[in-house]
């Protein structure tokens, strides 16, 4: 841990070192320690900070340079997933099973068998989801859900957590619905925190990180708690 700062649970849950303080290698490890608290999480959140850990290990947050992010303009839908939203293959909701969607997100996948999301954090984003602050967009096939993800909405902005799939483009088709919410309800840019291959094939891109911190300092506020609307689409 040389190098990063240890957050100590007595002092304001609100501070953060500088994000610049983050280390080039692992790429934005800037902290370890404290909980994960409502307060902390959501302080967090508007520093461009997020936590990622493993059991075993205690609470590092992280502020990566550059930074993954997804305009609503932006999302890009192939022939292919258009061909699976316009069928009756799929049914997206809001907010009506977001414990299921967490679970989904928590499970080993087959390419990674362990997994991110410990008995804590799954915890303190149900306590975001029960403040109106967490959101899940489900997919479902019938009554069995085959997808979904989950974030937490802080003003104008929605920070993207993680996505799960058990049937093929559930998730691509989660993400769609979230884009369409996002346009509707004036959200300006998803935060997807690290590159990966799979969201940049729908139009996420990265930024320096002092761009995004930019957007935060527009977007983030105020807080918009509250149960998205719940009915299908």
């Amino acid at each position: 841990m040389n190098g990063i700062v240890w957050l100590d649970d007595e002092e304001d849950p609100a501070w953060f070192p500088p994000v610049e303080r983050a280390l080039g290698e692992p790429d934005g490890l800037l902290a370890a320690g404290g909980s994960l608290t409502p307060a902390r999480l959501l302080a967090a959140y508007e520093q461009g900070i997020f936590p990622w850990y493993s059991d075993g290990q205690p609470v590092l947050w992280w502020s990566p340079d550059p930074r993954a992010v997804l305009f609503p303009d932006e999302l890009h839908v192939s022939r292919t997933l258009r061909k699976v939203l316009r069928s009756d293959r799929f049914v997206t909701r809001l907010d009506t099973a977001f414990a299921s969607v967490i679970a989904g997100c928590a499970a080993p996948r087959t390419t990674a068998p362990g997994t991110w999301l410990t008995p804590e954090m799954v915890q303190a984003y149900e306590r975001l989801h029960a403040l109106g602050l967490a959101h899940s967009v489900e997919t479902w096939q019938g009554e069995r859900l085959a997808g979904g993800l989950y974030g937490v909405c802080l003003g104008r902005v929605f920070f993207g957590e993680s996505m799960f799939s058990v049937e093929t483009d559930a998730s691509k088709v989660a993400l769609v619905r979230l884009i369409a919410e996002a346009r509707a309800r004036g959200i300006a840019v998803i935060d997807c925190q690290v590159p990966n291959a799979h969201l940049q094939s729908l139009g996420s891109r990265s930024i320096p990180r002092k761009e995004f911190l930019a957007l935060l300092r527009t977007h983030c506020r105020p807080h918009s708690a509250g149960t998205w609307n719940p009915f299908a689409s």
